[in-house]
C-alpha cells in the first residue's frame, strides 16, 4: 500500500492590514474556512511577526498521488476567493510519496 502526502505553501500579501491583529484575524479565519470544508490540516509556519505578510502550510493525506494534487490545487483556489485583506502570492507544492 502507498500515500502520498501533498504539501502546499501559500504566501498572502496582506497590504490592506495595519496591525498584528489584523493580520491574525485574517490568517485565523482563512484557516478555520479552509479546516472546516476540507480534510486538511493548514497553519501559519512563517512570517508570523510581520504585518505584511504570512506563509500558509497546507498538508493532505491521499493514497493517489493525482488525488492529492487536485486537493492541494482546489484548496489554494479556495483560499485566492476567500481572501478579504490579502493576495494570494507565491505558491509551491511537493508531493511526497510514502510506502507503506
Amino acid at each position: 500500500m502507498s500515500a502520498t502526502i501533498g504539501v502546499a505553501l501559500l504566501t498572502l500579501h496582506l497590504e490592506e492590514t495595519f496591525s498584528l491583529k489584523d493580520k491574525r484575524r485574517e490568517v485565523r479565519s482563512i484557516c478555520q474556512q479552509v479546516q472546516n470544508r476540507f480534510n486538511a490540516a493548514i497553519a501559519e509556519v512563517a512570517d508570523l511577526d510581520d504585518i505584511r505578510l504570512a506563509t500558509l502550510a497546507v498538508t493532505v493525506v491521499s493514497n493517489d498521488a493525482r488525488h492529492a494534487e487536485r486537493m492541494l490545487a482546489t484548496i489554494t483556489d479556495f483560499v485566492d476567493r476567500r481572501l478579504d485583506l490579502a493576495t494570494l502570492g507565491e505558491i509551491s507544492t511537493e508531493l511526497i510519496p510514502l510506502d507503506c
